[in-house]
């Protein structure tokens, strides 16, 4: 789960990390009151739960009080496209005022999750502004990494070593080690995955702050996250994507028009993979877990349908907790109470199989059975109407 700029640096704040003095605002009145209180000139910039917001022309300077209104009034209400959206971009419903910063020297801070080593690993850089994968790409010894021992946790020592590895000296030694402290704490208390602080400027005082801030969270952990969970923005979100965590379905949106519902995070990958083999396009990822009851196939059919793409839906399940039978009836029954006219191909195998066999046969209804994913994969690609066409 991702949050936005500003409640990311009040989180990031209550542990100790410096943070410009800002408002929020949802209409251009509130922006010029913003701009009034905090003093000229103010830095007005879009929420969105995207980075490159620059780029794309949401974030401004503003000198008076009028530019601050003005251009957030361009902002509000429209959708921000930036590099790391589709080209539908995110809807902006608000936007953050914030005093403007004497700008010295700007710094990368990143604390991610490893998989790796299955630590929490700190990435650093001299140069901060800049996209860091491209950084990354472009000129790798630039980073510098540190892995955190989990039972050690962050050290002053190491975070001072650190600090002097980004040339930093004197006082900023010690302000960078509340920094790095204070990041590393809000990523292990909140069950935090990614921790982004892009740039992390030294003003011309000489002091640090964190201009900018990103944070994500590990959904599986927000049961005992309610202050985190409670910064969730449905609005940022792909409304299919929402509508199918309700009902306990991972989803993700893609380009293709090959719907898939399948159980199994691995399976629904292979599922794709053999889906682009065959000559065809997946139009999502869809994994509709464990004990998926006929009422949840159900949900599942709605979430993949809504994507108006979809041409026709493969039903890949390998059952083991889950049972086909029980499967094979939420797709009769999607089938009939949704009205489906699009193809459906049906790839039973594991508990209950047969069961699941025969209700499908007998339902009279046009449904495409295959005994193998390839089989599926490819029954899929040609029942395509635009195949046929």
């Amino acid at each position: 789960m991702d949050i936005h700029e500003h409640q990311a640096k009040e989180l990031l704040a209550g542990f100790g990390v410096p943070v410009p003095e800002g408002g929020l605002a949802f209409s251009p009145e509130q922006a010029a009151y913003h701009a009034r209180r905090l003093g000229l000139p103010v830095v007005v910039k879009a929420q969105v739960h995207a980075g490159g917001r620059g780029a794309a022309g949401g974030v401004r300077l503003c000198r008076t009080e009028a530019e601050a209104a003005d251009f957030a009034a361009g902002l509000l209400g429209r959708r921000l496209v930036t590099r790391q959206t589709d080209a539908q971009g995110k809807p902006v419903h608000r936007v953050w005022v914030e005093a403007a910063t004497d700008i010295a020297r700007e710094l990368y801070l990143g604390l991610v999750l490893d998989r790796k080593s299955e630590r929490i690993m700190i990435v650093a850089s001299r140069e901060g502004g800049m996209e860091i994968e491209d950084l990354a790409r472009e000129r790798p010894d630039a980073l510098l990494r540190m892995v955190i021992d989990p039972a050690v946790g962050l050290t002053e020592f190491s975070a001072r070593e650190l600090a002097f590895g980004l040339g930093l000296r004197g006082p900023q030694v010690a302000e960078m080690v509340q920094v790095l402290r204070g990041c590393y704490r809000a990523f292990r208390d909140r069950d935090a995955t990614m921790v982004e602080i892009n740039p992390l400027v030294v003003t011309g005082a000489g002091g640090l702050i964190a201009l900018d801030a990103k944070m994500s969270f590990d959904t599986n952990a927000l049961f005992r996250q309610p202050e985190v969970a409670a910064l969730r923005d449905p609005g940022q979100e792909d409304p299919r994507e929402a509508a199918a965590a309700a009902h306990g379905l991972n989803y993700v949106g893609l380009t293709g028009d090959i719907g898939c519902i399948i159980n199994g995070a691995g399976l629904a990958m292979a599922t794709m993979d053999m889906i682009q083999l065959a000559g065809g396009a997946p139009a999502n990822f869809l994994d509709i877990g464990g004990g998926a009851s006929p009422e949840r196939v159900v949900a599942a059919f709605r979430t993949v349908l809504s994507d108006s793409n979809v041409s026709v839906v493969l039903v890949n399940i390998f059952a083991g907790i889950n049972r086909c039978d029980w499967v094979a009836r939420g797709v009769v029954q999607a089938y009939r109470e949704l009205g489906l006219t699009l193809p459906v191909v049906v790839r039973l195998a594991g508990t209950n199989v047969e069961e699941g066999h025969a209700i499908i046969a007998g339902s009279g209804l046009p449904l495409i059975s295959a005994d193998t994913l390839a089989e599926a994969a490819a029954a899929a690609v040609r029942a395509r109407p635009r195949a046929a066409a």
